[in-house]
C-alpha cells in the first residue's frame, strides 16, 4: 500500500452565458421528447447527455458532422484559476476542439514554451519529449491533454493541481488521469478541481465519477430523467 499524500478535490462553478442558456434549454426540450414514451436505454440517455454535455462546453456537434461554436465563460474561469494557483498544474479536457482552444488561450497569455500537450493529435514521436519537459523544464507550467489518451501509464507527478475543463463518462478513464498525479515520486498533496455549470449534466456527471458509479449502469435506473 503506497503512502502518498492525500487527494483534495474542489468544485468550480461556471455559469452558462446566454447563449448556452437559451441552446441547453431547447436540447433538454427535445431530449425528453424524443425519449418520451419510449424505452430509455442506456446509449439513447447518454446520446442525450453528450449533446447537453457539449453546450455546457462551448460547442455542439451536429447531425452533419459539423460543430458549431457557443459562447461559453468556462475559458475565462479557467484562465482566473490558473492565474490563483502555483507551480505545475495538468489540464484535462474531454473534447479534442476543448485542448486546441486552451492551447491557444495558452499561448496568448503564457506564451508558446509554457505548455506541452498529449492528446489525439500529439505526434507520437514527440509524447514522451513532452512528457520529460513537464517533469523538468521550470519554463512549462502545463500540460493539456484528454484522458483518453494521455490518463493511462504516464507520470506527471510535478503537478499539485489538476483540472477538469470537462469531464467524460468513463470512471475508469477519470481514475487513471487523476493517478498520473498521484503516484509513486509525489510527495505533496494534489488538488482536483472539477469545472461544473450549475443545474447541467455536469453536476450528475461529477458526482457519480467522485463516487465511483459506473454512468452508464446508473441511468438505466427509474429517475433517468433526473439526469437529462
Amino acid at each position: 500500500c503506497l503512502d502518498l499524500p492525500p487527494k483534495i478535490y474542489i468544485k468550480r462553478e461556471v455559469e452558462l452565458s446566454k447563449e448556452q442558456l437559451q441552446a441547453y434549454s431547447t436540447m433538454k426540450s427535445a431530449a425528453l421528447a424524443t425519449l418520451k414514451g419510449k424505452m430509455a436505454t442506456a446509449p439513447h440517455v447518454l446520446t442525450q447527455m453528450m449533446r447537453l454535455h457539449q453546450i455546457t462546453c462551448g460547442h455542439l456537434k451536429n447531425d452533419d458532422g459539423t460543430t458549431t461554436e457557443i459562447k461559453s465563460n468556462r475559458m475565462t474561469e479557467l484562465m482566473n484559476l490558473l492565474d490563483e494557483v502555483e507551480g505545475k498544474v495538468i489540464i484535462w479536457a474531454n473534447y479534442q476542439m476543448s485542448v486546441g482552444d486552451i492551447i491557444r488561450n495558452l499561448t496568448k497569455t503564457y506564451g508558446k514554451d509554457s505548455y506541452v500537450h498529449y492528446y489525439g493529435l500529439t505526434p507520437q514521436e514527440i509524447r514522451q519529449e513532452n512528457i520529460v519537459r513537464f517533469q523538468t523544464d521550470p519554463k512549462c507550467r502545463f500540460i493539456v491533454g484528454t484522458p483518453q489518451t494521455g490518463g493511462y501509464g504516464i507520470t506527471l507527478t510535478e503537478a499539485g493541481t489538476v483540472v477538469y475543463f470537462s469531464n467524460g463518462y468513463d470512471l475508469e478513464k477519470r481514475l487513471q488521469s487523476e493517478d498520473r498525479a498521484h503516484r509513486i515520486g509525489q510527495k505533496k498533496s494534489v488538488t482536483y478541481v472539477d469545472f461544473i455549470a450549475p443545474k447541467t449534466v455536469d453536476e450528475k456527471i461529477v458526482k457519480a465519477l467522485r463516487s465511483k458509479m459506473d454512468i452508464a449502469n446508473t441511468i438505466m435506473d427509474e429517475d433517468w430523467k433526473e439526469w437529462i
